[in-house]
């Protein structure tokens, strides 16, 4: 690769290549003896450009001009509003045991504590056998996981003929595809543990029993399900989370300075599947600033910075038939009666709709739409597949997986070491040892471009043009290859 000087912003592009085969952005930042951007609420044009920390890169699939894109669009809940990790995990982990203990579950289960270094996105749970796995995206087990004991080779053969899966079986294997699976994947694995070694019961191939009363691996995570989605729509995890909204949401400062750049180039709207009066109260603390998009500027109220703002969306179902189209009243939280049928007026808040209204509304649809979101099924597989619209995913962990890539805690070793990189641990997002897993298989297939923030869009200029890597290109370089080497 030849080392690349940049050009004006107006005609700078990006180039990609293959990593194995996931994507990498090849650009890398030059020389500086300035302090880091991130400690610096407000940069300059120049320093933005010049400051592309490979944690603050945006990823390429497929190539995207941005000059191109007429609307911005983006979810919520971890992408706008980005929860704190462990600390939100663990909040929900909580309300899911009280959940569980609730109906019944031993009262041993108050011991559980919510550990981050285990769980990871993208792990399949076997409802028959009760294991976590981690597969490939043909189905080929990477990693198989009892409770907390990670299963060898033979072990894993007995149940699973040839280290494979049908992983189209979604009766019989849920994924754990989403940020909020985090504290439910963990929980599965507390749950399993504890009911194969506690001594009160006897632990059985696909459950457990204690005297006549079977239970079994099925049922336990339906529970599990049941007691999650109590959690999220009937219980107290949003009410606790207002309550104490400093420790559980971050408060991005660089965030209305990016939505108002957003505006100069296009429109901006926000689809989040949350209510209103949980959404408001969010995105107020989240905008809560003295100032506006700069110091010096006036404050604005957040619903300022966006054309369209759409509560209660049901998504996915917002990408096909949708529901009805009503406006909120902004005092009181209710809907107001009947389907709104004029056209866009800016500042109100609407209810429901589909994106076919959307569009419709916004005067944009298909490609001229960049989607910003952190679900890969209800925010990037559907707005693609049925809209085509084009996608942007937020991916938190994708900064701890590049300090993996650029680790150079293997580099010393030669044919005089005997220690031995550890490649068998679940929590790596994209790789097992050297094959990928389904997760970044889906990555590359459904989103456009990817970062660890949408953020990052805040480091290119909107006539930047992210290109792809042509098909036949066999060079393989790695996340974190540098521009000369």
């Amino acid at each position: 690769i030849v080392s690349l000087t940049l050009p004006p912003p107006h005609h700078v592009c990006v180039s990609a290549r293959v990593c194995g085969s996931m994507p990498f952005c090849a650009v890398t930042p030059p020389p500086r003896d300035n302090p880091p951007l991130m400690t610096r609420s407000y940069p300059s044009s120049l320093e933005l450009a010049n400051e592309r920390f490979v944690s603050c890169r945006v990823f390429v699939n497929r190539s995207l001009a941005m000059e191109k894109i007429k609307c911005f669009g983006f979810d919520m809940d971890y992408t706008l509003a980005v929860y704190k990790s462990p600390e939100y995990e663990a909040l929900g982990f909580d309300l899911t045991v009280e959940r569980l203990l609730s109906i019944g579950y031993p009262q041993e289960l108050v011991n559980f504590v919510y550990d981050p270094m285990f769980p990871t996105r993208g792990l399949l749970f076997d409802t028959l056998y009760g294991n976590l796995l981690k597969v490939d995206a043909y189905g080929n087990i990477l990693v198989c996981v009892h409770g907390f004991n990670f299963m060898k080779g033979p072990e894993i053969r007995e149940r699973y003929p040839n280290k494979f899966i049908q992983r189209d079986d979604t009766e019989r294997f849920y994924i754990l595809n989403t940020l909020f699976n985090l504290p439910e994947t963990y929980l599965f694995a507390c749950l399993v543990d504890f009911f194969t070694n506690c001594s009160r019961y006897t632990s059985c191939e696909t459950g457990c029993k204690e005297g006549d009363l079977f239970m079994s691996f099925k049922s336990m995570f339906q529970d599990v399900r049941d007691a999650v989605d109590w959690v999220h729509y009937k219980g107290s995890l949003k009410k606790k989370t207002l309550e104490n909204l400093e420790m559980y949401v971050v408060k991005e400062p660089k965030l209305p300075l990016l939505l108002s750049r957003m505006t100069e180039f296009g429109k901006v709207f926000l689809v989040t599947n949350s209510d209103f009066t949980y959404t408001n109260k969010i995105m107020t603390y989240m905008f809560d600033f003295t100032h506006g998009p700069k110091p010096g500027t006036p404050h604005r109220q957040w619903h300022s910075y966006f054309d369209l703002v759409v509560v209660d969306a049901r998504k996915p179902l917002f990408f096909s038939e949708g529901t009805v189209l009503r406006q909120v009243d902004t005092k009181t939280g209710q809907l107001k009666i009947g389907t709104h049928t004029g056209p866009l007026q800016h500042g109100i808040v609407y209810s429901g709709g589909s994106s076919d209204i959307m569009g419709d509304l916004l005067g944009a649809k298909g490609k001229d739409i960049l989607y910003i979101g952190d679900h890969i099924f209800g925010d990037i597989l559907k707005s693609k597949k049925r809209q085509g619209w084009r996608t942007f995913l937020v991916i938190p962990e994708l900064a701890q997986e590049l300090h993996v890539w650029t680790d150079k805690s293997s580099a010393h070793l030669d044919s005089s070491s005997s220690e031995r990189p550890d490649i068998s641990t679940i929590q790596r997002l994209f790789r097992s040892g050297s094959r990928q897993t389904l997760f970044a298989s889906q990555v590359m297939r459904y989103a456009d471009l990817y970062a660890a923030s949408f953020i990052n869009l805040l480091y290119y200029p909107f006539s930047y043009l992210f290109r792809a890597a042509h098909v036949l290109v066999s060079t393989c370089l790695r996340h974190n290859t540098k521009l000369g080497e």
